[in-house]
Parts: structure tokens; sequence; C-alpha cells
């Protein structure tokens, strides 16, 4: 008896440890919503996440991905910031770059980038540029001297698609005409094959993680003009970097400065974040089963299965840098709205 009215009083009084109260997240669903289409490397992601992320939450809950594409996965970024409710119940994957919209005042933008919770990254994404073998284009500098500028694929202004041909245009003088509107990876994929497009620029471990990539590779199909790394990758030793390009073209500091703002989305890689505002300890916790989730040894092997590569940056260091790429200079935003709006 006296047992038990301890046991009242201790509830009672809110006493009870918190190893005994019943953990936030037990016997429920975390969504992920993925701003771009099934079957697209930001969903594989996510998918891998949804698969193995939930063990390491105390409370062990569910997880179900939604696929949200549209607008370079803008669509999804204006629905957590404004419609999922911040009670740490909805993450979501999204394009990196989506903070170029943000600085250069695109209407659509319905986010404060810097005020979103950042979960953490799965791999970072310097990007390539790859051009038909149809075409007679094997160097950027033949892009240069072409009569008729190349077609090249994006899902919208703001995404790599649309801003690496951008920035070639503005350092080297290469131009292209960039035929946007596709839903993702998968339609792009159909319209190179049919001949729509000849070019597109693309993150470098999904072209050499997923299908068609290695299929087209395999038969000759494509080119890789350029890559976007300090260095280059070792998979590509030959391709040339954006930046051996505007030292041979003798490109102007201030258009430096502008390519090294734009490209620091490589540096978000493959963000998950949550809606503002949720509450610390949720965040916390989402954000330490992120970072357990990429030492566990199950998803490693389903990456590994996958052919993917993980180089993960944790919640805090995507917080800082989000933060940290929104404060451009004047001059710089300026050139940004020009360049993105053409």
């Amino acid at each position: 008896m006296k047992n038990g009215l301890a046991v009242l009083l201790l509830c009672l009084t809110g006493a009870i440890p918190a190893s005994a109260q019943t953990p936030f997240y037990q016997g429920k669903t975390i969504t992920i919503v993925v701003g771009y289409l099934a079957g697209d490397g930001y969903d594989i992601w996510a998918r891998l996440l949804a698969a193995h992320m939930g063990k390491h939450i105390p409370g062990n809950p569910n997880f179900v991905v939604q696929n949200m594409p549209g607008a370079g996965s803008m669509i999804a970024a204006n629905h957590i910031f404004n419609v999922a409710k911040p009670d740490g119940l909805t993450m979501a994957s999204i394009g990196p770059s989506l903070y170029l919209d943000q600085l250069v005042g695109k209407k659509e933008v319905q986010f404060d980038w810097s005020k979103f919770g950042w979960v953490g990254s799965t791999e970072n994404t310097p990007w390539l540029f790859y051009m038909s073998t149809s075409t007679p284009f094997k160097s950027i500098e033949d892009v240069r001297k072409a009569k008729e500028a190349p077609k090249c694929s994006a899902t919208s202004s703001g995404t790599s698609g649309h801003f690496i041909p951008k920035l070639l245009e503005e350092a080297v003088g290469a131009k292209f005409t960039i035929v946007m509107g596709y839903q993702g990876g998968a339609e792009q994929d159909l319209a190179f094959e049919r001949g729509e497009v000849v070019c597109r620029a693309l993150s470098i471990p999904t072209f050499f993680a997923r299908e068609p990539f290695a299929t087209w590779r395999k038969k000759g199909m494509v080119r890789i003009l350029l890559q976007t790394g300090r260095k280059r990758d070792s998979k590509m030793p030959d391709v040339p970097t954006i930046h051996e390009l505007m030292n041979e073209y003798k490109t102007p500091a201030p258009t430096r400065a502008l390519v090294t703002a734009i490209l620091a989305s490589g540096d978000l890689g493959r963000p998950f974040i949550t809606p503002p505002a949720i509450p610390a300890e949720r965040l916390t916790i989402l954000r330490e089963a992120f970072r357990k989730t990429m030492a566990d040894p199950g998803f490693l092997a389903d990456v590994k299965t996958r052919k993917f590569e993980i180089a993960p940056d944790t919640g805090e260091e995507l917080e800082t840098l989000a933060k940290e790429i929104v404060a451009q200079p004047r001059e710089i935003v300026e050139r940004m709205k020009r360049l993105l709006s053409e």
C-alpha cells in the first residue's frame, strides 16, 4: 500500500525519472517529404534513411516517405516551412541550392533558408557537366566556339541544371540554351535519350551511382566536359575543373567570387531539414539519430549496394553554413539576380 502511494505521489509531483517516461516518438510516425520524383537520387537517399533511422530514436518510430515534386523541390520547401507542423514528426529532403532563389528575391519563395531545422546531410555533391557524344562538342572550348548553343535540361531556375550552364557562360563564355520544366531526373534522362536535349549538369555521386548513366557510359553516349570541385575527382582524372578553366580564361576576381558563392550549395550536399521552430530537444534527438545512422552497419551496407558514397555532415555544420551563405555581399546578390533571372 505504501509503495502504491509513493508511486502516486511521484506521478503527481512529476518526480518520476525521465527514463521511466514514455518516449515522445513511441508509437509515432515520422514523414520524410522528398521534393523530387520517386527513384530520383534524393528519393533513394530518403528511403535508405527511413529504413534505418527509426531504431536510433528513443521509442523506435516508423518512417514513411512522401514525394512532393515540383519547381526543383521549392514546393516541398514551402510546404515544410509553412504547412508542416513543427512537432518533430516531419522531415524533408530538398535541393541544396534553393537559397539562391531566396537571395535573388523570387516571389515563389515562401521560406527563410536560415530558419529551417537542419538534421544532417548524407553526402557532398560537387557537380559534373556532361554532353552527348552525338554532338561535336568535346570540350568547353568547343562550346565557346559554337554557332548554335547546345540545349541542356533543368527542372527550374536556381537548380544545378540551370546555374551550372549559366556560370559557364558568365565565367568562361560558353553559351547554352536551357530547357526547364522537367519534374525530376527521370524525365530529364528520357529527354536526353530522345534527343530533346544534349547536355546536363548533375551531381558526381548520382552520375556514378545509378542508371541510366552506367549504361550510357558503357555505350559511349556521354562525354564529361567539366567538374566543379576544387580538385579533380579520382573517377575523372582527365576532366578539368571549373577553377582550372577560370585560370585558363583569366576570369576576373568578382566573377570568381560569384562562382564560389553559388557552388557553395554543393557543400550542403543532400540536406535533410525540419520545419522551423521545432522543440530543441526533438531536433537534438533527430540529429543524434541521423549521426548514428550514418555509422550503422546495415545502413552502410545498403548504401554500398546502391553504389553510393557517403560523406555526411552534421546538422550543426549545415546550420552554420546555411546562415553564412545567405549573408552574401550586396554586389554578389545583384550579380546573382541578373545571372539567374536570364
